[in-house]
This record gives C-alpha cells, structure tokens and sequence, in this order.
C-alpha cells in the first residue's frame, strides 16, 4: 500500500491538515503539496483571502525540506492562486484556477528519436507543466502495469505504442483505464478506441510507399528490394505491407530477411534498415562486397540522423518529422483538441542509392 504521510497534530495551522504526501508518488512533492491545497480551493475547505502556513511551518508539519515547501508555493504564486505581503505569510489570492496540464509520457524505448520528440514536447510547452516520463522498454505488460498504476493521476495520458508482442486487444484495455479524452497517441496510431481522442503519427503503409516511388528515378538501376525485418521487431508491420505493394506496382522483387547473418550481398538490391545494428552490419558488408554501392547495390535507412549524411559519402534516409511529432502533441494538450495528425514523411536522396 502507498505510504501516505499526514502531518503532526499538535501546534500546527489547520490548512496542514488538508495536505497529503504520497511517498510512492512519481509526482514531485512541491506538486503534491500545490495540487492538496488546489483540491482544498475547489472542495469549499479553504476560501479566497485565507491566510497559509508560513513556510517553516509548512516543512515542519509536513516533514518535508523547507526547499520544497517553499517550491510548492512558489508554483500556486506563479498560476496565480497565491500572494504575500512582505513580512506577512502566503494567503490565497484568488479560488479560480485553470487546471495546468500535468502528462504522463510512456515511451517504448529510449533513443536518439523518442529524446527528440521528449524535447521537442517540453520544449513547446510552458514551465509550469509536468511531465512524468516513463519507457516500459516495448514490454506490453510492463506498459499495463504503468497505466494501472496512474490511471487517475493525470489530466493527460501521451502514449508511444510499439509492443514486441501481445497487444492486439491494447485498444480494449485502454478504453478500460483512460478516459479518451485524456489520450493523445503519437507516432504509431491504435485502432478501436473509443470516443475523442488527440492523435500524431505516421502512416506507415502509406508513407514508405510514396517515399519510394519518389526515389523511382533513381531505383530503376535495381530488380530486388530486400528489407531486414527482425523476428522480434516491434516496428509496424504495416512498413512491410506498404513495401510490398510498391513492389508489385513497379515490378521489383522483394524479400523480407530477419538477419543480416547469412546474407552474401546481391547486385542489383536495395537494402533497408529499420534499425541502427542491422544497419551497420548492412555497411560493414556491403563496402566487404565486390559491388559499388549506390551503383550496383543501394541502401536505405529507416530514421534521419547526422551521422548518415556522412557514412558512405551519404546514406538514404526514409524519416518522419520527430520534432513536429513531439510540438503539435504539444498543441494538442494546449488547445484541448482531439484531432489526429498525420506527421511528414521524407526521403532525403543520398550517394548509397
């Protein structure tokens, strides 16, 4: 069971009564300390003009840091909610408080594109907001657990889906734990939710078949499309069925390899990676290969980053827009909007093709 902590009787301003703190919280204490006295405001038990404990009197009741309780008012003073007269205690400014947005982020793994929308999603919100950020590593269960776990302590719910295995019915289980319009799904969307809810993502299917007919000057050169595709992938399936279908309209013959292990590099394919691993592999091979690559063998990497505008004179690079994902989630939170967003795909032409 959660520890509660409930302050000392003796000696102490009545307000103190009111304020819990949750030990096992992921929400910091200074918030804790806000968000009781926030419920006190809106439940009648403490009015407008009131007078609040003084700080000193605040760490001592509650058992915190006098840091902390100091932070905890300077958070109501910052919303609006508090002032004080010089020598005089903190007293409640004013009862009418427009609710700051307080997220629970659940990021299936932590990397160079997940960070990036992070900062972007930080960045395009105010200070004042708090974000509780958690990676459940693509473990279905684990992401559960999470969401059972703070199913009410949020007003909203950003989710990035991609589950190595066992989430077919996670539309069903979200229904059960989020009210929908608290829900904002980013980069992969979810099927069968109910009600409104805020969405940016890809389509993956879609995306990955206009990329390369896009790049169809350049891939007439080629006669096979091979994608590494591990087993245990938890990257949308839907990458492949868009891949195939390109395939068949443009008569390229296409295979899926889940490792580059026993691969021999063949002329006239192109080769794409979904993951950094295979793709170093797929470049240590391919310069071991008799063949010219972005002559005789093409490759193309699923997700921009830096280094790929420099390895091999310049890796293609099929990639949606990362910080636009994370900034209008942003606007999505901001506005209070439920609507879905389908983020730019691009194909950046480089010398591997």
């Amino acid at each position: 069971m959660p520890v509660v902590k409930r302050v000392r009787t003796m000696n102490r301003h009545p307000v103190i009564d009111l304020i819990s703190i949750n030990c096992y919280s992921a929400t910091p204490k200074y918030l804790q300390i806000a968000n009781s006295i926030l419920s006190a405001i809106r439940e009648g038990a403490i009015e407008k003009d009131e007078t609040l404990p003084s700080i000193n009197e605040l760490s001592y009741g509650c058992d915190i840091s006098r840091d902390t309780a100091e932070k905890g008012y300077k958070y109501l003073k910052k919303i609006g909610i508090l002032d004080a007269i010089p020598g005089k205690n903190y007293f409640i400014k004013s009862t009418v408080y427009h609710p700051q947005p307080n997220i629970l982020l659940l990021a299936n793994k932590l990397n160079a594109h997940k960070k990036i929308i992070y900062d972007s999603l930080v960045a395009s919100l105010e200070d004042t907001v708090f974000i509780d950020f958690y990676v459940y590593n693509n473990d279905y269960n684990y992401f559960k657990t999470l969401l059972q776990n703070n199913s009410q302590n949020y007003t909203h719910y950003v989710v990035i889906p991609h589950f190595t295995e066992g989430s077919e019915r996670i539309h069903e289980f979200l229904n059960s734990v989020i009210p929908s319009d608290r829900l904002i799904v980013v980069d992969k969307p979810i099927q069968g939710i109910k009600g409104e809810y805020g969405a940016v993502c890809q389509n993956f299917k879609s995306d990955i078949f206009k990329a390369m007919e896009e790049a169809l000057g350049v891939l007439s050169k080629y006669q096979k499309v091979k994608i590494i595709f591990p087993e245990d992938a938890h990257h949308p399936k839907e990458i492949l069925a868009g891949l195939s279908a390109f395939c068949d309209k443009y008569s390229f013959d296409f295979e899926i390899i889940s490792s580059l292990a026993e691969e021999v590099i063949d002329k006239h394919t192109v080769y794409i990676s979904i993951t950094e691993s295979d793709l170093i592999s797929l470049v240590e091979k391919a310069i071991a290969s008799p063949f010219k690559v972005g002559e005789d063998v093409g490759v193309i990497s699923y997700n921009e980053t830096p280094l790929k505008k420099v390895i091999l004179n310049g890796i293609t690079t099929v990639s949606t827009d990362f910080q636009m994902m994370g900034r209008k989630a942003a606007q999505l939170i901001q506005n209070n909007t439920k609507e879905h967003i389908d983020v730019p795909f691009y194909l950046t032409l480089r010398a591997s093709l």
